[in-house]
């Protein structure tokens, strides 16, 4: 909150004091971004990110004209699917199809890529000051975007639910503009005691089906240590030793031995 200065009586500072932070100079609320992120979060199972089938436009009836959704089509590009009647306004004309960064400068599309690629693959939740090109005849034009993602059917974030509020273009010209400011929200901002009760990878069992289409993992045996492997070596060498020290064995025993002997083929060459 910012507080005014003591002007007039102590009745009317009091009244004044006390500015609100969620208005534009022109007196346009921030109302249906928070809306939108309420609607967006209300969709949400846990930690997951909504999928773009929940997306209903009965929720968010009173901000359709604000509200757009973009599918990411390349790494840093995401062009509009839909896009309400206010940006269709602030471009100058139909808006669906193209790439989001037509809305911006050249110098400022670099950070919108950058921004929508953290977007799709933390994922996060982006939010943007915008600012027009101030002219001779019109003064520089406040803006905010925000930028929720979504799944698609496929199970990829590569969908995302936007709004744009702006004080409006007088102009009536298509407008283009800067980045004054990014704030990137992680999704998955796990609390400490979600990571106390989360298991570890160690304890979950190798056996189980991996989410996603990941498949099923062979269950390995226990890992044998070099002290295992030494003292095997020790007890084969130590075998040989004890079978080395025995007296040979009698005719008899030997004829015996080779009549217990498994079977084998015997190669006959012939010269005739």
């Amino acid at each position: 909150m910012f507080f005014g200065s003591r002007t007039g009586s102590e009745r009317n500072s009091e009244q004044n004091k006390v500015i609100s932070m969620d208005r534009f100079r022109s007196g346009s609320s921030l109302s249906p971004i928070r809306q939108a992120e309420a609607y967006w979060s209300a969709l949400r199972h846990g930690d997951e990110v909504p999928n773009r089938s929940q997306i209903d436009p009965r929720g968010l009836e009173n901000i359709l004209s604000q509200t757009f959704v973009v599918e990411r089509i390349a790494p840093g590009i995401a062009r509009f699917r839909l896009a309400g009647q206010k940006l269709n306004e602030m471009a100058g004309m139909e808006v669906r199809g193209m790439p989001l960064t037509a809305f911006f400068t050249p110098t400022a599309r670099k950070q919108v890529s950058a921004a929508l690629e953290h977007m799709f693959d933390t994922p996060s939740i982006v939010e943007l000051t915008l600012t027009t090109v101030a002219s001779r005849s019109h003064p520089a034009q406040e803006a905010r975007m925000l930028m929720l993602p979504l799944r698609s059917d496929l199970g990829d974030v590569s969908r995302a639910l936007g709004v744009f509020v702006s004080e409006g273009n007088p102009t009536k010209s298509s407008q283009r503009f800067d980045v004054v400011s990014t704030e990137l929200r992680p999704v998955k901002a796990s609390t400490p005691d979600q990571k106390k009760t989360t298991p570890s990878a160690s304890l979950v069992s190798t056996n189980e089906v991996n989410p996603g289409f990941a498949e099923t993992q062979a269950k390995f045996g226990d890992e044998r240590s070099v002290m295992d492997e030494a003292r095997k070596l020790a007890r084969k060498s130590r075998q040989i030793m004890d079978d080395a020290r025995q007296p040979s064995k009698k005719p008899e025993d030997q004829s015996n031995s080779k009549q217990n002997r498994a079977p084998h083929l015997r190669l006959v060459v012939s010269r005739d």
